[in-house]
């Protein structure tokens, strides 16, 4: 409506908007789904290991949980971006901004079996040879075929939780936030722009908070 009383001034048929000063509703910020850690445990231990790609889809979900990655970060992630003497990967994310992102030896282990077991054997396809997660064709993974692993596997073992990439990401943080870590490093590790965007992982685990209280306020 303001912007079609706007119009109707730029055509000259009104002077004045009478919604100038009423203001928008605001889009309320929906809390994200997140994973127990059982939860994710059971995602990854339901992955088929006989085949080449179970290495591989170990691997993915590893790094998406152990480095809190988007989905858009890790298909792009490169075998030159991978710092494993120093704990690190270089990702690059939103507005091609690049940071460094810890990186675990759980994590680091299940990437080497798969480049050494699984990518070393396939036919990477030219324009590809420094991508890290292939398909079988040798080309870099699609979006949304990681979306389609992560539902294929949720399905497998009954998970009653609507869940993509981005889950993994959410635990991530919360599961951080959790056991101690402070908002600052956890906006440094998962890219975000704001702390605003961070504290939203505030409010996922009340009973968190309820620790918090009882053990910092001085009227506890």
């Amino acid at each position: 409506m303001k912007s079609f009383f706007s119009y109707l001034i730029f055509e000259d048929y009104r002077n004045d908007n009478p919604l100038e000063l009423i203001e928008s509703p605001r889009v309320g910020r929906k809390l994200p789904d997140t994973l127990s850690i059982n939860e994710i445990d059971d995602l990854i231990s339901a992955i088929d290991l006989s085949s080449p790609e179970g290495e591989r889809n170990r691997a993915i979900l590893e790094t998406l949980y152990g480095c809190g990655l988007r989905v858009s970060e890790l298909v792009s992630l490169k075998i030159s971006d991978l710092f494993f003497d120093e704990g690190f990967i270089k990702i690059t994310g939103k507005g091609n901004k690049q940071r460094f992102v810890p990186i675990g030896n759980i994590t680091q282990k299940f990437i080497s079996i798969y480049q050494n077991s699984i990518r070393s054997h396939l036919n990477v396809q030219k324009g590809h040879e420094d991508t890290l997660f292939l398909n079988r064709r040798g080309k870099q993974l699609t979006r949304a075929m990681i979306f389609t692993i992560i539902k294929d596997l949720a399905s497998k073992i009954e998970l009653n939780k609507i869940i993509s990439p981005h889950t993994l990401r959410h635990s991530f943080a919360t599961h951080l936030l959790e056991n101690g870590a402070d908002l600052r490093s956890i906006q440094l590790m998962l890219g975000h722009e704001s702390i605003t965007t961070t504290e939203i992982y505030v409010h996922l685990d009340r009973k968190h908070l309820t620790q918090v209280m009882n053990s910092f306020h001085p009227r506890k």
